[in-house]
């Protein structure tokens, strides 16, 4: 039976499992939003293109298959690159399907014209155009598997507007298997042996690709093994924070004591994530040791300084053929991993920050204890986040999503996404004042689609991060950071969702109560002390950044 590429594309989608497309419409891929009508995935209708790639990057990091978005040609596809970008930078499986104009108009200025592989050609694995509506099934096929890939990222596929409606007789294509990647017996004969002979080894972890079981498993085995773990920038739902071998996390905000066994250390194991900017304190830490890297990604992208042995294999891939600890422990006794798992207890416990307003020290060790277990955290950019990082706990995984190349906007739409991924969880975003503006819009999206995020809005009325640096580097001379706010509760609750503001510590626990047992869409607008930054990293008082 004949049908249009449009539809096709559809059809190959649902051949994928793909249950959500996240959108927002566009007259050039009409005939897909055609298809939609009558298949069985939901489409997510978004408010603008930024969000709609946010809401998709969360699907992707929450799931494990990648995250689908569709936008129109032109400034639609250019409101989406930040989160191509994002995908990128944070190897998180994406799919952007761009409208164009039809083939005809190319190369005549046409209106909203573009050049697809010229904007995104550096910052996608692949960019696509569907010339041949024949192969409209293969190339989204191409396009699925590639995207969750060796190292995951993000892939574009263009959609000229005339080649859509054209009628073929093509059946979906079938699904493209993926390679696992298992080490070998003397790869990790080697490994072990190396981990046997150090006395100071540490384990990192991080990316995306960590299932139900395998930072649970990594853990007790790193336990038994007597090997510290600690989580790469934003993965730190990647293994459970309870036990003995948790250390903490590395990157903004983390805690100095971590940031220095990075050049203590005589060993270092990364499975899942590379030795990058952020981890290693912008390439100074870590540099020396000798290192092992357990990662998918052959070219090892965004990984600096030495490999001594490289194992290319998926995080579960390699837990799963774990010999048993004790051949990994050698004669190491337990101070190292125990002195690391005291660190992190002393620095993750809450402390009151003082200053005017909302105590955050305070209102995240309620956070902490009122939150339900089964929850995700979004996080947005900025220093409003690092109390989240430091005291809130993560005990399962595909539990955080959070841009890991700083880009603002993510908390809103990924908190929105969450929550209709995991309508059983409490989704949660923790933003600042100028995250949440930049993307709160996808709130209307939370009451269209059903979905019921908690919104936390720390509101000190600056942009902190920058302010943070302007005062380190210019003194007394504040400049293009300070940010006038509505009150963003009457916002939410023009919505028909619950919001409040508050303004005192001490009203933070039962507004909190309140609109977790509202069952509506939430928001806590909290008034902060602008002097107030985020909690130091050490007992010397040095500010952390972000």
């Amino acid at each position: 039976m004949k049908q249009s590429a449009g539809h096709l594309i559809v059809r190959q989608l649902e051949v994928h499992g793909v249950r959500r497309v996240y959108l927002v419409p566009g007259e050039s891929y009409l005939d897909v939003l055609d298809g939609l009508h009558d298949s069985p995935i939901e489409t997510v209708v978004c408010r603008h293109e930024g969000g709609a790639g946010f809401m998709a990057l969360a699907e992707g990091r929450l799931t494990g298959t990648p995250g689908v978005v569709m936008v129109t040609r032109g400034p639609g596809a250019a409101n989406a690159m930040i989160a191509v970008h994002t995908a990128w930078q944070d190897a998180t499986a994406l799919v952007l399907f761009v409208g164009l104009v039809p083939v005809r108009d190319r190369e005549r200025d046409s209106f909203q014209e573009f050049n697809l592989a010229g904007w995104f050609g550096t910052t996608a694995k692949r960019v696509i155009v569907l010339d041949d509506p024949y192969r409209a099934g293969e190339l989204v096929a191409e396009a699925m598997h590639l995207a969750a890939a060796g190292r995951p990222g993000p892939v574009v596929i263009g959609l000229p507007e005339d080649v859509l409606v054209q009628l073929i007789d093509v059946d979906p294509a079938q699904v493209r298997p993926s390679a696992t990647a298992t080490p070998s017996p003397g790869e990790l004969a080697r490994l072990t042996d190396r981990l046997a002979a150090a006395e100071r080894p540490l384990i990192i972890v991080g990316g995306d690709g960590w299932g139900e079981a395998t930072g649970a498993i990594l853990m007790e085995w790193a336990a038994v093994a007597r090997i510290p773990v600690a989580t790469d920038w934003r993965a730190h739902d990647a293994v459970p924070h309870h036990g003995a071998a948790y250390s903490g996390w590395l990157g903004y905000g983390r805690a100095d004591t971590l940031a220095a066994r990075l050049d203590e250390a005589d060993l270092l194991l990364f499975i899942g994530c590379g030795r990058s900017d952020v981890l290693s304190d912008g390439y100074t830490r870590g540099f020396a040791q000798p290192s092992l890297l357990v990662l998918a990604d052959a070219s090892a992208t965004m990984h600096s300084g030495r490999i001594d042995q490289h194992v290319l294999s998926t995080p579960a891939a390699f837990v799963a053929s774990l010999p048993i600890p004790e051949s990994a422990r050698g004669m190491r006794t337990a101070d190292w991993m125990t002195a690391l798992h005291r660190d992190q207890l002393r620095f993750g416990a809450p402390r009151p920050d003082g200053g005017s307003g909302v105590d955050l020290g305070i209102a995240f060790e309620d956070l902490e204890r009122l939150l339900p277990g089964q929850r995700v955290l979004c996080y947005g950019a900025g220093n409003a986040t690092i109390w989240g990082h430091r005291y809130l706990s993560h005990t399962q995984p595909h539990s955080l999503v959070g841009s890991r190349n700083g880009a603002m906007g993510l908390s809103v739409p990924s908190a929105v996404a969450a929550s209709l991924i995991f309508p059983d969880r409490q989704a949660v975003a923790i933003c600042g004042d100028g995250d949440f503006f930049m993307n709160a819009q996808e709130l209307s999206v939370a009451f269209a689609q059903g979905s019921t995020p908690l919104v936390i809005v720390v509101d000190n009325g600056i942009y902190g991060t920058i302010v943070q640096h302007q005062r380190a580097r210019y003194p007394g001379r504040p400049s293009g950071t300070s940010m006038a706010n509505p009150d963003f509760s009457a916002w939410m609750r023009s919505f028909g969702g619950h919001g409040e503001y508050v303004d005192r510590t001490e009203d933070f626990e039962p507004a909190l109560e309140r609109a977790l047992a509202s069952g509506l869409p939430a928001l806590l607008h909290l008034r902060t002390d602008p002097e107030t930054m985020p909690p130091s990293t050490a007992d010397t008082g040095m500010a952390a950044t972000a």
